[in-house]
């Protein structure tokens, strides 16, 4: 058995998207990330925002594909993104309320007693996303 772990992090996340155009586009013109990379043959499209990087892959039998339920589908529940301020928290959620496509799920608030504070929105490719923000972290 291991003394300490063999990995060492997330190197990316694949993701599955009904439209890979309006996901990659709330990704980089919504919240500036970058297109680090493409596959247009599987199709593909791979975004950074400089700490992690999403795959986003393009459903490919869309007549038969199966929307997100956290409820009930094993895997995915959400992407928690970490943001640097409250006033960053709150900006992405004013981005992100008026964005095309976005469903919001709650605003930002307190993650259970606080201080740490978070908002939830499905991003218009139907993938749950959660933003937070920790004041404890500033300190570090």
């Amino acid at each position: 058995m291991a003394d300490k772990p063999l990995t060492v992090g997330i190197d990316h996340v694949g993701l599955t998207v009904r439209d890979l155009g309006v996901t990659r586009d709330f990704f980089v013109n919504c919240l500036g990330w970058t297109q680090v990379g493409e596959r247009p043959s599987y199709p593909a499209a791979f975004v950074s925002d400089g700490h992690v990087m999403l795959t986003l892959w393009e459903v490919t039998d869309q007549p038969n594909r199966t929307e997100f339920d956290r409820k009930t589908n094993v895997g995915l529940h959400h992407i928690a993104l970490r943001v640097v301020s409250e006033s960053a928290l709150n900006e992405i959620f004013a981005r992100v309320a008026g964005w095309p496509g976005v469903t919001v799920e709650f605003a930002p608030e307190n993650l259970g007693p606080g201080p740490k504070r978070h908002t939830m929105v499905y991003e218009p490719g139907g993938i749950r996303l959660e933003f937070d923000f920790d004041p404890r972290s500033e300190a570090s």
